[in-house]
Formats: structure tokens, C-alpha cells, sequence
């Protein structure tokens, strides 16, 4: 696993140990197995976003200061250029650049994903969090799956759902797709 799963796996154990929380307990209270938990605070497997947004919820911290190491600092406004956006690189295919990462409080985390085009008999990985999310597509074609209905999405076009329900997506054509997402 890359350097930067590490280094998060390691400040999700430190909050932990802080707390005063056993494994088992938090396992079971985020509502996975030991073993699951055991993976993703060993940093030796992918970290889904929406388990650090649920230990960023447990632990009353802002999701970029897990990511980063930093805490937000400003409140105002957040500038973010081109391309300067903080990179989660959690998974081979997804790429997240996170345009909030330094504000603080946040109601809302804007990214910017790309997904990599895999082959066609390439699993699809399904996850949930809470609240709702909205994405737009910017370049490529994107086949989302919620709740089991299939859609496809081409530049242009956008989709507000509730992330609570089962959610993946895979870029499509054999191209990579990029699309705004923003997690409320």
C-alpha cells in the first residue's frame, strides 16, 4: 500500500488509542468486522472514504485532518487552483483531489474524482455512507450503480442520490472518466 494509506491507517489508530477505545468495540459500533477494521488501521489494505468519514464523525474531526495530517485552518474562503487540490490515492482506479481539504467546518466535501478505465469483467466495488451526495460529470462516460438501477452518465449530466444507498461506478469506453463530487 502507498506511503499515504499508511499514514492514515496511523492516525486512525491514534485517535482510537486516544479514545480510549478497544478494536472490538469500534468495529462493532461502525458495524464491520474485527478483521475489516484490523485491515484498514494496519494500512496494509484500501481505505473506503466512507469508513474515514465515519471515524471523522466518531472522533469529531475533519476528514482532511485524517487525510492530511493537518487541521483545517481557514474559515472564510478556501482558494483551490487547478490540479492543487490535496490527493487521496486510495484505490489502483479512483483518484480523489479533495477542493475543501483546509477549510473549516465544512457542511459539504467537494472532490473531484477519476475514475481509470478497467476491463469490462472488472468487479465493481459498492460502498455507502451517510447523508447525500451529488456528482457531474466532466470528461468520459461513467456507469453508476445505486440501489441496483444502472445508469449512464456522459459529460454534462449529473445525479443527486442519498449514499446511504449501495453505490459504485466504473468509467466506461475504455477511457478514464472525471466527474465533481460533493458529499453532504
Amino acid at each position: 500500500m502507498s506511503e499515504q494509506i499508511k499514514l492514515i491507517a496511523s492516525r486512525i489508530k491514534e485517535l482510537r488509542e486516544i479514545s480510549e477505545i478497544s478494536v472490538e468495540a469500534l468495529a462493532a459500533e461502525l458495524k464491520i468486522t474485527e478483521e475489516s477494521y484490523r485491515s484498514y488501521e494496519s494500512g496494509e489494505t484500501d481505505i473506503p472514504v466512507s469508513f474515514l468519514y465515519q471515524i471523522a464523525n466518531k472522533f469529531n474531526v475533519e476528514l482532511s485532518a485524517i487525510i492530511t495530517g493537518d487541521a483545517p485552518r481557514l474559515h472564510t474562503y478556501q482558494l483551490v487552483r487547478d490540479s492543487k487540490g490535496v490527493s487521496v490515492e486510495r484505490r489502483e482506479h479512483y483518484k480523489y483531489h479533495s477542493l475543501a481539504y483546509n477549510f473549516v467546518g465544512k457542511r459539504a466535501e467537494p472532490f473531484i474524482v477519476t475514475v481509470e478505465p478497467e476491463t469490462a469483467d472488472s468487479p465493481l466495488h459498492f460502498n455507502s455512507h451517510k447523508g447525500q451526495e451529488f456528482n457531474y460529470i466532466i470528461e468520459g462516460t461513467l456507469k453508476i450503480i445505486i440501489n441496483g438501477r444502472e445508469l449512464i452518465m456522459n459529460e454534462g449530466d449529473s445525479v443527486y442520490f442519498d449514499s446511504s444507498a449501495s453505490h459504485a461506478m466504473k468509467a466506461m469506453n475504455g477511457k478514464k472518466a472525471r466527474f465533481l463530487a460533493i458529499i453532504l
